[in-house]
C-alpha cells in the first residue's frame, strides 16, 4: 500500500485500491459510477480509484455491476486486514454492531474509511473521529448528510473563516415529499405516506424518518461541524410530523406559511439549541420552496452572511457522488481534521434546554362552538404572557366541533407548553392542542 501521511494512502504511486462493505441501492452506485467514470476520476486524482474487494450478504444477488475479478469477503469486517485494499467504504448502516466494528478495525490497520452511515457518525462520531486521527488517517462521511449535497465539505473547508450562528434544514425527503403533497393535494399523512411507500420514497417501517430520527441524525453532525462540539445526538429534541393534519396545511398557507420538518442548530448564551420538529416557514423563505423529495441545507457565519444548499439528499447517484468525492480526497492524499478541528479539542458544550427557546407559535384547538369558549383560552394564555399576534374562528353552528386557530408573539417555549397543558383540560377542548413553532429564516 502506498504511505502518505502517518500511514494513510498518499496520492503518489499505483491505485487506490479500496474495499466496499455493503452492496445495496448506495454500495451499487459506488461500483457503477467507479465503472463509468474511471478515467476521469484518475484524470482528477492523478491515479486510479479501483475496486478490490466487496463484502454483502449475499454473494448470488443480481446487482446490475460487475463484480468479475473482485475478491469476496464474507466477513466484512476482514476487509480492514485485507492487504490490498488501501481505503474502507463502509455502506452496512446502523449505529452499532458489524458497521462500528468494520470502522474500528480498519483505523487499527492504520486505513481511512469512507462511511454513508450517518446513525454510526451521530452516535459514534467523536470517538471515531479520535481514532482516525491517531492513526493518521481519515474518516469522511460527506454521504451521511444531505446525500449529493456537499454541505460538510462547505462547512468544514469552503465557510472556515466564519463564526458559524446557526445552520438548518431540510434533511429529510421522504418527510418533505410528505408534506408537499398534503399542502399541493389537500389530503391526510397517512394517505400521502401510503402512496410515498408504492413509489419508494418511504421505508415499509417509516417511523425512522416521519418521527424525526433520521434528520436528528444528521443535524448532530452538522452541529459538530458548525461549532466545533463533541458530537451530542441524545441532545437534540426531536419531534415528527405524524400530528401535522391537512387542517394545519391549509391553515399555513392562510397565513402565509408552508410547513417544513427542519432541523435546526444554533449557539445561544445557554448552550447549543439542536431542535428537531415541524416549522412554519414563511413563504418569503427561500428553504419554504424546497418541495418534493428534495434536501437543502442552510449556514449562516458572521462573515458570509447566509447562504444556502440544496439538491437530492438520497438515491444511489447522489449518496454515490458524496461517497466518491470523500475517496476523491483520500486519492489526491489530503488529509484534515474528521470535524475541521482536532477531536481532542472538540468542546463539550452545554445543551440548551428547549424549555428556554424564545419564539412564535401557530396553535390549533378543536372546540366545541359555544359562547365562553375563548375566556378560559385566553386566561390560560395570559396567565403564562403569551401574547395572541391573529385569531380565526368560524364556527357558527352551537355544540359543532370546529377549529380555532390562533397565532402567537415571540413567547419562552417552557410558558407556551404550560399554557397548553392548561387549555388542553378545558371542557370545551375535542382534541388535544396542536402547536407548531413559527421559525423566522
Amino acid at each position: 500500500m502506498a504511505e502518505g501521511v502517518k500511514g494513510g494512502p498518499g496520492p503518489a504511486g499505483g491505485p487506490l485500491a479500496i474495499g466496499i462493505a455493503g452492496l445495496g441501492t448506495v454500495g451499487a452506485g459506488v461500483v457503477r459510477l467507479l465503472a463509468e467514470h474511471g478515467d476521469l476520476l484518475a484524470a482528477r486524482c492523478g491515479r486510479r480509484i479501483v475496486l478490490a474487494a466487496v463484502s454483502a450478504r449475499a454473494r448470488g444477488r443480481e446487482r446490475g455491476i460487475d463484480l468479475s475479478g473482485v475478491r469476496w469477503h464474507d466477513d466484512a469486517r476482514s476487509l480492514a486486514a485485507d492487504e490490498g485494499v488501501d481505503a474502507v467504504v463502509e455502506l452496512i448502516g446502523g449505529a452499532d454492531g458489524i458497521a462500528l466494528e468494520l470502522c474500528q478495525a480498519a483505523f487499527a490497520h492504520r486505513k481511512p474509511v469512507v462511511s454513508a452511515n450517518k446513525a454510526l457518525i451521530a452516535h459514534h462520531g467523536t470517538a471515531l473521529a479520535a481514532a482516525a486521527e491517531g492513526a493518521g488517517v481519515t474518516l469522511g462521511y460527506e454521504a451521511a448528510v444531505a446525500g449529493g449535497i456537499p454541505v460538510v465539505k462547505a462547512l468544514r473547508e469552503g465557510l472556515a473563516g466564519n463564526r458559524i450562528e446557526r445552520v438548518y434544514g431540510i434533511l429529510n425527503g421522504t418527510c418533505n415529499y410528505i408534506l408537499t403533497m398534503m399542502r399541493e393535494e389537500g389530503r391526510e399523512l397517512a394517505e400521502i405516506l401510503a402512496e410515498a411507500q408504492a413509489l419508494g420514497y418511504a421505508e415499509a417501517d417509516p417511523g425512522f424518518d416521519i418521527d424525526g430520527v433520521d434528520t436528528a441524525h444528521k443535524l448532530a453532525i452538522l452541529a459538530s461541524l458548525a461549532f466545533g462540539t463533541r458530537v451530542d445526538f441524545a441532545g437534540i429534541h426531536v419531534e415528527g410530523i405524524r400530528e401535522v393534519g391537512a387542517l394545519d396545511i391549509r391553515y399555513a398557507g392562510e397565513l402565509g406559511y408552508h410547513i417544513k420538518l427542519l432541523g435546526i442548530a444554533s449557539s445561544t448564551a445557554h448552550g447549543i439549541e439542536q431542535r428537531v420538529h415541524p416549522c412554519m416557514v414563511s413563504i418569503d423563505a427561500p428553504i419554504a420552496h424546497v418541495d418534493g423529495v428534495f434536501n437543502a441545507v442552510a449556514v449562516e457565519g458572521d462573515f458570509v452572511g447566509g447562504t444556502m444548499l440544496g439538491g437530492r439528499g438520497a438515491g444511489a447517484g447522489p449518496t454515490a457522488s458524496a461517497v466518491v468525492a470523500d475517496l476523491v480526497d483520500i486519492a489526491r492524499g489530503r488529509t484534515m481534521p474528521v470535524f475541521g478541528i482536532p477531536a481532542a479539542t472538540l468542546e463539550r458544550t452545554p445543551t440548551a434546554p428547549m424549555g428556554r427557546h424564545v419564539g412564535a407559535y401557530y396553535i390549533r384547538l378543536m372546540v366545541v362552538d359555544r359562547p365562553g369558549v375563548m375566556a378560559g383560552v385566553t386566561a390560560a394564555l395570559r396567565d403564562e404572557a403569551v401574547s395572541v399576534e391573529a385569531l380565526i374562528q368560524r364556527g357558527r353552528n352551537p355544540d359543532d366541533v370546529v377549529p380555532v386557530v390562533l397565532t402567537t408573539h415571540e413567547t419562552r417555549e417552557a410558558a407556551m407548553m404550560r399554557a397548553l397543558a392548561r387549555i388542553a383540560k378545558l371542557d370545551s377542548m375535542r382534541q388535544p392542542p396542536r402547536a407548531i413553532r413559527i421559525e423566522k429564516l
